[in-house]
């Protein structure tokens, strides 16, 4: 049987496994060991406890727990509360308004962590019920949080961006500071389409709080010192080189108690509830990313990622037409695989035909975590969308659709990249 063949009947597998409610992690295995099982030679049972053990057991990814319980953490003080009464003086008077903390959040913590996971997570732990309080319409707060939390993969320090600059043979130093322009950008982006929409139906917009003075602003911006201050630690750990990510995410937790504590606000209670908290979020996560593992082990072994990478290959198209089937290639893998997974599988085939058209590797990059931004929220497998689900006990379909104006930004994004090139190599060019 050919790999169309064999693509064709895995897709349906996959879509039946979740019609019928099995969990998602579960589903990926499934699909997986019926893969391995019934179109390779390898043997399918060890080849998944192996799998899942070692992409369970991966030191980089203690950091996500870790950033999950200090979003915890925070949930369970007045830090939220905090941060609105810091934001909202200065995007009080926006179109959109107290929507605008959703990207501002994002932003701010993605800078931290590099996961859009944990950046939904820890924001949306703190920004959802307060917005929901204040009165505004679900869409647009899921909808806000769930596209700006891909900024996780984009902003500096970034994961993926670790695994390509391996991959590609780049430098992660200058990969880091290629995002930033782009990051800025679309976040920019974000809040534009916020404050449209408002325009556009001013009607279902909270009422503003009430104007207050430059010198009234600052004062209650005081009320983010201890948010900043813990941004800041986190950073400087990363950036001085004390610390490694999973280190700083430590380092995070330990702050976020100790803040907690200073609010008091810190008790048994709420530390208990905070751990268990994050366990059961941490727990579906890992059950996804385990059978997402297994199930990219799979496809490796039947050919799947590779055969369509050398088939982009070989119709010897220009660098703009070969940009945009790359993108419709890899935005169609996202649909099925996690981001890290699919630049892994591809990379060695795609890579070569990348440079052999004049492309600069570093602008590559940059452009590839872009299109795989957009794979976390598109369905059926997109990422954030299942972690938006955990949280606000909505449907799949529904949060796809809330989050679609925001996938349209990320592919204008690309766009403006492809005409802008410098958007993404100026400032690696001087370093």
């Amino acid at each position: 049987m050919n790999e169309i063949s064999a693509s064709i009947i895995l897709i349906i597998v996959l879509f039946t496994l979740l019609g019928g409610g099995v969990w998602v992690g579960l589903t990926l295995a499934g699909v997986a060991w019926f893969g391995m099982d019934f179109f390779s030679s390898r043997a399918a049972g060890d080849a998944m406890a192996i799998t899942i053990w070692g992409s369970s057991s991966s030191w980089t990814l203690t950091a996500l727990p870790l950033f999950i319980w200090m979003g915890e953490i925070l949930y369970r003080t007045n830090l939220s509360e905090n941060l609105f009464r810091g934001l909202a003086p200065w995007v009080n008077r926006l179109p959109g308004r107290l929507l605008h903390t959703n990207v501002l959040g994002c932003a701010i913590f993605a800078s931290v962590c590099g996961s859009s996971a944990a950046t939904c997570v820890t924001v949306g732990r703190m920004n959802l019920p307060e917005l929901r309080r204040r009165g505004y319409p679900d869409a647009q707060i899921i909808g806000s949080l769930g596209g700006p939390a891909t900024l996780g993969l984009l902003i500096p320090p970034s994961i993926i961006l670790i695994v390509y600059g391996v991959a590609a043979e780049t430098s992660i130093a200058k990969l880091f500071i290629a995002g930033v322009i782009p990051g800025v950008l679309l976040a920019l982006l974000f809040s534009g389409w916020i404050a449209g929409w408002a325009l556009l139906h001013p009607d279902r917009v909270p009422e503003s709080a009430g104007g207050l003075s430059f010198v009234q602003k600052l004062r209650e911006s005081r009320q983010l010192i201890p948010v900043v201050l813990l941004i800041l630690g986190v950073i400087a750990s990363i950036y001085s080189g004390i610390a490694t990510a999973t280190e700083s995410a430590a380092i995070g937790v330990l702050g976020a108690f100790l803040l907690s504590a200073w609010q008091k606000t810190l008790t048994w209670q709420s530390f208990r509830d905070s751990l268990l908290g994050a366990t059961r979020l941490y727990c579906m996560i890992a059950l996804i990313l385990s059978g997402a593992a297994f199930m990219t082990l799979s496809m490796g072994y039947i050919g799947l990622p590779r055969e369509l990478a050398e088939f982009v290959g070989s119709l010897n198209l220009s660098p703009g037409m070969l940009i945009i089937v790359l993108s419709l290639f890899y935005i169609l893998l996202g649909c099925f695989l996690d981001g890290i997974s699919t630049i892994v599988l591809t990379m060695g085939v795609v890579l070569p035909i990348i440079q052999a058209a004049g492309i600069d590797p570093l602008w590559f990059g940059i452009f590839l975590v872009i299109t795989v931004e957009t794979a976390q929220i598109t369905p059926p497998v997109g990422f954030n969308l299942f972690v938006l689900q955990s949280m606000t006990r909505k449907e799949i379909t529904y949060l796809g659709r809330v989050c679609a104006p925001y996938f349209g930004l990320m592919a204008l994004l690309l766009v403006i990249l492809w005409y802008f090139p410098w958007l993404a190599t100026w400032l690696p060019s001087h370093m």
